[in-house]
């Protein structure tokens, strides 16, 4: 096939959101990238598609790739080395790309160099970044709708493909959480150490938003080698460079830290939390999964699906019979830069 002419016009078309959802919240939120074809990018029309996830999160490329084809992209091999890691049972590397993971559920025979791949689909009896993700669809099992059940009291139910992965935005999660929470959002920082291992025995709440408080978490002298002056701060909520808009982005179970900023002299404390600032390990995010803020992804074989780490949150769901497989393929493409938190002007505003 040749290279794709750098003048071809790209089109995108809104995702269509299910019933259940809220459009007007989801307004922009995925698109399909058609008139192109990823295997045959060539400088100009990546630099635009390169662009799109700061504005719409989530990409879907239909009939991708040749599955014949060679060539992939890069991401990162360190994860199934890491024993320990809560990642660790549900990734195999493709041996001849190991940034490649074959992912999801099945028994998977004579695949890219893996004879014999059994696949174990996670979900929150069990347990519940890089930059951007990218999923490729080999194998989608057919099967009815499943309900997927919140089952923390509220009666939420949502509806969903069977083997859907669903997204949510978490530029909605700071747009719903009031002024006191803002407040609290854009002065907090997130501190981490080695978080898929330390949670690694620990189940997560129906939600998927937090761990049980069961005490299950690892001991840190029990973590691989660690020290304190490495330990990563990152800011709770990310700037889109882009659009200007402020994004949760901490590890909603991962993270072992909260640390707030006090309040710069002279500002009004009144129904402020934690005004002197604090160092805590809880904020919460549930109003934004709420089923009609959900987008599932009903997935066709050779779908190809890009999204942006700094501005979603996802979630595989669903349960399969022992006879269903769904194989993927992962690769994740790590950043060059540290993402930015709130900007002065940021805090000035919701602060």
């Amino acid at each position: 096939m040749s290279a794709l002419d750098d003048t071809m016009a790209i089109e995108i078309a809104s995702l269509p959101v299910p019933a259940t959802a809220d459009a007007s919240k989801l307004a922009g939120f995925g698109i399909e990238v058609k008139g192109i074809n990823p295997s045959e990018l060539t400088p100009e029309p990546l630099k635009r598609i390169e662009q799109l996830p700061y504005n719409h999160d989530v990409l879907l490329f239909r009939d991708a790739f040749d599955p014949t084809s060679e060539s992939y992209g890069r991401g990162n091999n360190k994860t199934e080395k890491t024993k320990k890691s809560i990642l660790h049972p549900d990734l195999k590397t493709i041996p001849r790309q190991p940034q490649v993971q074959l992912i999801r559920y099945g028994t998977v025979y004579n695949h890219e160099g893996l004879l014999e791949a059994m696949l174990k689909h996670p979900s929150h009896t069990t347990f519940h970044k890089m930059q951007v993700t990218t999923l490729y669809g080999i194998k989608v099992p057919n099967g009815d709708q499943q309900i997927c059940r919140y089952d923390e009291g509220t009666g939420d139910e949502l509806e969903v493909p069977l083997g859907t992965t669903v997204f949510v935005s978490s530029k909605v999660m700071f747009d719903l959480l009031p002024p006191e929470l803002k407040s609290l959002a854009v002065r907090s920082k997130v501190k981490y150490v080695h978080p898929y291992v330390l949670i690694a025995p620990t189940h997560a709440i129906s939600a998927g938003l937090s761990i049980e408080m069961e005490g299950l978490e690892l001991p840190l002298d029990q973590l691989p080698p660690w020290e304190e002056s490495r330990r990563r701060t990152l800011p709770l909520f990310w700037r889109n460079p882009v659009t200007g808009s402020l994004h949760f982005e901490a590890h909603p179970c991962g993270a072992a830290e909260l640390l707030v900023d006090p309040l710069s002299e002279g500002t009004n404390h009144e129904g402020v939390l934690y005004p002197d600032g604090v160092h805590i390990t809880d904020l919460g995010t549930r109003p934004a999964i709420a089923p009609s803020l959900v987008y599932p992804h009903d997935w066709n074989e050779h779908d190809l699906v890009v999204f942006h780490n700094r501005r979603i949150l996802h979630s595989v769901v669903g349960a399969f019979k022992p006879h269903q497989v769904r194989a993927f393929h992962q690769c994740n493409l790590a950043a060059s830069d540290d993402p930015a938190g709130p900007t002065p002007e940021d805090v000035k505003k919701y602060a």
